[in-house]
Order: structure tokens, then sequence, then C-alpha cells
């Protein structure tokens, strides 16, 4: 019986592995911030169709908003150093400051002429246990792109890793992040992008309970000083929120 509730428990930790990590949904670019310029973004997410109840002491995501702030500063041509401030709005005590990550990123700067961009980013932080299973957390992001006329491509290979929380005890997991953009124009790329949750790279998870969720998405190019993302999402599995809208608004200074 006993092992029975511990196979039970630990898939009900499986189905809501990360499932608070809607702050900042984006799949990189390679492209870092140039050298002695500061990119401000502000990431805005509202769950229509999350979590309704409170699972190992989580609050739940469904009809709540997710406001990040994003500052990220370029120090030389090859790194850049960002900084997160996560923020949540809802009913029934949800409004608060939710935590903070550090994400220092170097890439392969354009003089080598690689066929593709290249960078990689590492993300540390701390999210409050109300909002995340795991309070302190790594990410490790290796980013891939390619720009084809009108058609850009972009692979985000990345892992995740609890450092202290329900899933200290696991691996790393395999998140991988898609885009597919096409401009029509100078001014509007629609596109699609893809988030997923796979598991440990040894032993991924059930189909069931892995995370899969797919964006239709627009880029829009009014200004080299701004940034603009906005799209929908839905989920292909129970194991993550679905109905999800975003929008991301940034500025680059000077």
């Amino acid at each position: 019986m006993k092992k029975v509730l511990l196979i039970i428990l630990l898939i009900i930790s499986c189905i809501y592995l990360y499932a608070q990590d809607n702050y900042e949904i984006q799949v990189y670019a390679s492209e870092l911030v140039k050298k002695k310029s500061t990119m401000v973004e502000l990431h805005s997410n509202y769950t229509f169709d999350g979590q309704k109840n409170t699972e190992a002491s989580v609050l739940p995501t469904n009809h709540i908003l997710h406001e990040t702030i994003e500052i990220t500063h370029g120090f030389t041509d090859w790194m850049e150093i960002g900084f997160y401030f996560f923020n949540a709005i809802g009913n029934d005590n949800r409004t608060t400051y939710v935590g903070s990550h550090i994400r220092p990123r170097i890439a392969v700067p354009d003089k080598y002429h690689l066929p593709v961009g290249l960078s990689l980013s590492t993300e540390v932080g701390y999210q409050k246990p109300e909002y995340s299973e795991d309070d302190w957390t790594l990410e490790v992001r290796p980013i891939i792109d390619k720009q084809f006329k009108k058609l850009y491509l972009a692979f985000n290979p990345t892992f995740d890793k609890s450092l202290h929380g329900l899933n200290a005890n696991q691996g790393f997991i395999f998140s991988p992040n898609i885009k597919a953009g096409y401009a029509v124009t100078s001014l509007i790329a629609p596109g699609i992008e893809y988030y997923g949750a796979l598991g440990p790279l040894n032993s991924f998870f059930p189909y069931s309970l892995q995370q899969h969720q797919i964006f239709a998405v627009v880029d829009i190019n009014f200004s080299k000083k701004w940034e603009f993302n906005a799209g929908y999402g839905i989920s292909l599995t129970n194991a993550t929120d679905n109905a999800i809208f975003k929008v991301i608004l940034g500025r680059r200074f000077p």
C-alpha cells in the first residue's frame, strides 16, 4: 500500500512540475543586447485555463496574470547579463512579488561569420514556494538560430534543474523550445512557438505527463528601438496550463 501511495505522489508531482513557470514565455534568439546598451522588457501572460487547486503548497494558476520585468545590459560584444523580477496578480491573495532570477549569457560574435547564430544562457534564481514547487532553480539554455531571407528558425534545447524543493532529487529536465517565423512584410512576422518539458534525458516521462505547448504568435517590428511579440497558446497534454495569452514589449536604450 505504501508503494502505491508513493507512486501516486510521484505522478502528481510530475503532472505539476514547472506548472508555475509561465512568467517568461519566449524562444530566445542568439543575438545579444549590444555593448553599453540596455533592454527593458515587460512580459505579460494571462492563464485562462490553469491549475484550479492548491497542489504541493503551490497556489492555483487559473485566471492569474503574470507580470515580469526583465532588464538586460550588454557588457561586451560576447556577453550580457539579464535580471528578472516576477510578479503575480490574482484573486484569493495571489497578488505579490514572486521572486527574481539572474541570467548571464555569452555568444559567438558576428565577426566570426558562423553559418548559424550561437549563444549560451544560464539562469538561476528564487521563487516563493507558494508559486513554485522548487524555490531555487537553474536553467541552462543553448541557443541556435538562422535567418533564411524571410524565414527565421530558432532552437533552444533547454535543461532545467531544481536546486532546492520538491524535485531537487531529479536530474536535468529536457525542455526544448522551437520557433519558426516568416516575415510577410518588413513590419509583421507571424509564426509558431513550441515549448516542452519531456523529463530527464535518460528516462523521459510518459507522454501524458510531459508538457507540450503550441503558441500562434506575431512579431511586429515597428522600430529598431522596440520589440513586440504576442501570442495565444494551447496545451497538448494535461500536464501544463492551457489557453494562455502572452505579450512581450521591449525597449532598447539608447
